[in-house]
């Protein structure tokens, strides 16, 4: 596995990267753990040029992004730029609108239609176009869930994955079985854990499901990383939503956990 690549999803530590100030200290952070690209997602408003030269400055690539839903259905010409400026090829829209799903199954079909256009537009310009999920996309229409749906819809060559193996669990799913559904598909997974907790909602267990740095939780990593080599993702990107600790060091402990596990 030495051919893959790891990178901090930058929306775990979002409240360090609101101000110029704060994203140059936690660029500098992130590459001083030992990680040597970052997903850009969940920043304040700092210039696409300032975010350029931070970057240079930390020795940090950017992979991938996360793009609202309006700037990428409305200012396309603007985020092509931006992405061409950060030398970066992946775009991923981070969570589909409320008012898609509001529609039940035809507004998964709705979004597919428009997110392909999207991706369309974007593969013109070199760059790819993916989705991350949630869990919420393992409701069922029939015998399908909403994700099947949805990439069954999608036009393949204009919306690819970037697939959440702690979502795909939290939903039912089964992360291997999907990273292998996806083959081809997915150049960005995002990685974070699960792990169960006492003191949960659920009255009748009294534990419930908490996010994890890697390799600190049940999920079955050696099968994941293995399918992951298989499908041919391109980076492996570290999320921790919400962290139990210090998020620079749940991302320390994920890198070191990852390292250990033979991913370069």
């Amino acid at each position: 596995m030495t051919t893959s690549r790891l990178a901090a999803q930058l929306y775990t530590v979002r409240e360090f990267t609101q101000t110029p100030q704060d994203l140059a200290a936690t660029l500098k952070k992130v590459r001083a753990i030992g990680y040597t690209a970052v997903q850009v997602s969940g920043i304040g408003p700092i210039s696409h040029a300032d975010v350029k030269a931070m970057l240079d400055d930390a020795g940090l690539a950017c992979c991938i992004t996360h793009i609202a839903h309006d700037r990428l259905w409305n200012d396309l010409p603007d985020v092509i730029e931006q992405h061409h400026l950060w030398n970066c090829r992946h775009v991923a829209i981070g969570s589909m609108p409320p008012a898609y799903r509001k529609e039940g199954e035809a507004g998964y079909r709705r979004f597919a239609q428009e997110a392909s256009r999207v991706g369309q537009t974007l593969s013109q310009a070199g760059l790819t176009f993916s989705y991350h999920n949630h869990s919420f996309e393992f409701v069922r229409f029939g015998q399908q869930t909403a994700l099947e749906l949805l990439y069954a819809e999608a036009d393949p060559r204009y919306l690819q994955a970037e697939l959440d193996t702690y979502w795909v669990q939290h939903g039912g799913g089964d992360p291997v079985a999907w990273i292998r559904k996806l083959a081809g598909r997915m150049p960005v997974i995002h990685l974070k854990d699960m792990v169960m907790v006492e003191g949960g909602q659920d009255t009748w267990s009294g534990v419930t499901q908490a996010m994890a740095e890697i390799g600190e939780g049940n999920l079955n990593w050696p099968a994941i990383l293995a399918a992951c080599e298989e499908a041919g993702v391109e980076w492996y990107a570290v999320e921790q939503d919400v962290c139990r600790r210090d998020p620079f060091e749940s991302l320390r402990i994920s890198y070191n956990n990852l390292r250990a596990m033979g991913l370069a």
